[in-house]
Parts: structure tokens; sequence; C-alpha cells
């Protein structure tokens, strides 16, 4: 007998709502944190997030003073602005650092 969860309404399956802790930019200044020279495909992918979405968070990342991006011939290489303290008034004075110390 096999478990259908459509076989009776009271044993429906329990939809349980997904999130993470940290936003889509806090993935993705950890994907930047442990591979500087990854590509915005590659950061995408791994967040979840389409590639335009990651060039705006990398945006944000840059305008808000934790990413620095270098160009490396044809490639980016982006620097993480360690002691940069984190914008919400929750996380006041927790440096970036403090942060990416384990990612």
């Amino acid at each position: 007998m096999s478990a259908n969860p459509q076989s009776s309404p009271d044993q429906a399956p329990v939809m349980r709502r997904q999130w993470t802790l940290l936003s889509n930019h806090g993935h993705v200044l950890v994907c930047l944190a442990r591979d500087p020279h990854m590509r915005m495909r590659d950061i995408a992918q791994s967040v979840g997030i389409t590639e335009r979405a990651c060039y705006r968070i990398v945006g944000d990342l840059e305008e808000g003073g934790l990413v620095r991006r270098n160009r490396v011939g044809r490639n980016n290489h982006y620097e993480i602005d360690l002691a940069a303290s984190m914008r919400h008034p929750a996380w006041r004075g927790v440096r970036a650092v403090d942060l990416l110390t384990n990612a």
C-alpha cells in the first residue's frame, strides 16, 4: 500500500514554509567570501536566484561598501571589506568579518 497524500483529507501533507536565516544579499556575500572569483551565473545558481538579481545584489553590496569589484583580465575579482559594519540596526557594530569568519 503506497502512501498517497491525496487519499484522504485528514492525511493531507503538511506544507512548511521555506525560509533561510540570511537574505539573498547575505547568501551572495557568503559566496563571494568563499570564492572571490566566482561567476555571477554560479552564484545565482547556488543562491537560487536569477543572474540578473545576482548582479543587482552585488551592486547593492558594492554601493553599501561591503564589496569591491576589481577587474582581472576578462573576469572580476571581489574583495570583501571585512571591517564594514552590517546595515541593519539590530546588527549595529557587527562587522563583516564577524559574520563571515566561519562561512
